[in-house]
């Protein structure tokens, strides 16, 4: 092929017209281009199609969108009305076009993107007149394909909005040693005991608090102070080099004590950190004693496989032969509604659980919501239960508490408090570990939120663990896999599977606890047990204001780091501890009373038939 050569005129804009000049630059015959100076001329004449059009290929091929090249043929000024139909022509045949011509050099200008929304490419000096009068274009000559792209942009972001955000779960610990073993009792009463050598000597010095903006490498004079502390403890090696520096070794000796105390073991020493070093030796022996108090006549019958939930730490273990199997982030009770400790056996899986409302949760949640909100049980798929079948909630008034007479149940569902999945245990408590529709407590770090049942992460992981021996869904032979749950599921309906095997539970409460290894591990001590009444409960690890923040609750943030001295600046929590709580205390701080004290009544947690709130 030949390259056209652009025709030249003595008055270019009144030569040929629109058409003309655009079936020149796409390289037509030089018939063709007879024919469209003839139509110019006000001799119509039926153009036949292009035969060979002249296209250079270019790098970047761009496909000009047909509305834009409809508007640039009307942007052109042609000297009679006849003209019109060439230059349609000249439109259609250039949208057939799917590579643009190559740029000449001379009078070269970039394409309006705003017009074309292409990759921008050179055209000749013609082009200049078309872009001047795209810009000026009236609105309803650019509304279809502005509107077009307007409307994209809505959509697709109402797309993302709909996609479910990933779910995030807070780190939780590798350690492969149990939190409770048929030994815990004396390892951590051999705790206790160090720990009182401890506080006997002395105990530690303490840190200042802008040790926490020392980088790694970088000098501090209270180093020596924090590699005692750490020697003392067992998380740095006694024949460490001593110096003044935060060397790697310091390092990992800070990492394994965050770990120990539940913190994210960075190795960095950070404001928690702090805190949770400046705790006393003597508070710190006083956790371990309370802790192996309460574990005196636990009667729970370990076996093979076991699962504790220790509250402090909100945190699940399936434990089997004598290692942790899988550890999940949990969300225990609140302060106000502890979980209780239990002692008992999984023995059934709910599907698709339904929710029966406490009492409690009737009167102090549901009845004001109802006054607020007539619809609030419809929303929430709640249904009120009498003698005679469902009652109608207009007929109940509910400026009283007469409703507390009824039974209120919430429907199953994804919605459902409980959510997919319930765990049964039964107990006098009547607390269970479930699933539930707020998952994104289990990416904070305090999960302090639940009314005393326990609500697990990966809940369905955990399922499948428990469910391994009992037969599966198609009979002796088949296994609970991962499939197999969630089809239990997708149908809907209640579905209760009976373990072949129970398999022993407990929650318990232990803020200070010695593994097998030897090594001492704290928790919060969120419901203020370890410490008399008048004195604040102390641990360390999580300020009250850091808790109050991440919990975004509007009561007080529960009781964390207080030493016997307070620190400069230090917020410490003057909330009074509950009357029940008080009472559970243990009478005195020996490693071994001669009774532990019930952490609360059990009256109770007799009617409390579940521990979630309605969302």
């Amino acid at each position: 092929m030949v390259p056209v050569q652009p025709r030249r005129h003595a008055r270019p804009h009144a030569a040929l017209g629109a058409g003309l000049s655009l079936l020149a630059l796409l390289g037509a015959p030089g018939a063709a281009l007879a024919q469209g100076a003839g139509a110019a001329q006000g001799n119509p004449a039926p153009v036949p199609p292009l035969a060979v059009p002249v296209a250079v290929p270019v790098a970047v091929p761009v496909a000009v969108p047909a509305a834009a090249a409809g508007e640039a043929a009307k942007g052109q000024e042609p000297r009679a009305p006849e003209a019109k139909g060439a230059a349609g022509r000249a439109a259609d045949a250039k949208r057939a076009e799917t590579k643009p011509v190559e740029a000449k050099p001379v009078e070269a200008k970039p394409v309006d993107t705003r017009a074309t929304e292409a990759v921008p490419e050179p055209v000749p000096a013609q082009g200049k007149a078309q872009d001047a009068k795209a810009q000026d274009t009236k609105p309803s000559d650019t509304k279809p394909s502005e509107t077009k792209s307007q409307q994209a942009k809505p959509q697709e972001a109402a797309r993302k909005s709909r996609e479910p955000a990933p779910l995030v779960y807070a780190k939780v610990s590798t350690d492969p040693n149990p939190t409770l073993t048929p030994r815990t009792f004396l390892d951590t009463l051999r705790a206790a005991e160090r720990y009182a050598a401890f506080a006997e000597a002395g105990g530690w010095e303490r840190l200042p608090e802008d040790l926490a903006r020392l980088k790694p490498g970088e000098r501090h004079p209270a180093i020596p102070a924090l590699r005692h502390h750490l020697t003392l403890t067992g998380d740095l090696p006694a024949d460490a080099p001593p110096n003044d520096r935060l060397d790697p070794p310091l390092v990992t000796a800070t990492a394994a004590f965050q770990a120990r105390h539940g913190l994210p073991d960075s190795g960095i020493l950070g404001r928690l950190t702090i805190n949770a070093l400046n705790v006393p030796a003597a508070v710190r022996q006083r956790q371990l004693a309370a802790s192996a108090a309460r574990l005196m006549g636990s009667k729970l019958p370990f076996g093979e496989r076991y699962v504790v939930v220790n509250i402090p730490s909100a945190a699940v273990e399936a434990v089997e032969n004598g290692a942790v199997a899988r550890r999940y982030v949990a969300v225990v009770g609140s302060p106000d509604k502890a979980t209780p400790p239990v002692e008992t056996r999984i023995t059934d899986i709910n599907f698709n659980p339904t929710w029966t409302v406490p009492a409690s949760v009737v009167k102090n949640e549901i009845i004001p919501q109802m006054r607020r909100n007539p619809g609030y049980l419809a929303k929430n798929h709640i249904r009120i239960l009498g003698p005679a079948g469902e009652v109608d909630p207009t007929r109940i008034d509910w400026a009283g508490e007469k409703a507390v007479n009824y039974t209120l149940r919430q429907d199953s569902g994804f919605d459902n408090s409980l959510g997919q999945v319930r765990i049964d245990m039964p107990n006098r408590f009547a607390v269970y570990m479930h699933d539930t529709p707020a998952k994104s407590l289990f990416a904070a770090s305090v999960r302090f939120h639940s009314h005393g049942c326990v609500r697990v992460g990966q809940v369905k992981e955990l399922v499948g663990w428990l469910l391994q021996g009992t037969d599966g869904p198609n009979g002796p032979g088949t296994s609970w896999g991962p499939i197999e749950i969630e089809t239990g599921i997708a149908d809907g309906e209640r579905r209760d599977i009976k373990l072949t095997k129970p398999i022993p539970v407990t929650f318990v409460y232990l803020t200070g606890f010695a593994t097998p290894d030897g090594k001492a591990h704290f928790r919060d001590d969120i419901y203020n047990l370890d410490t008399p009444a008048a004195e604040p409960a102390a641990t360390g690890a999580i300020p009250p204001a850091a808790a109050g923040a991440e919990a975004g609750a509007a009561k007080p943030a529960p009781t964390t780091a207080a030493p016997a001295a307070p620190r400069p600046g230090a917020a410490h929590d003057a909330k009074p501890v509950p009357a029940r709580a008080a009472a559970a205390k243990p009478a005195a701080v020996r490693p071994a009373p001669a009774k532990p004290a019930p952490v609360r009544p059990a009256a109770e947690h007799r009617s409390l038939e579940s521990v979630e709130p309605i969302r």
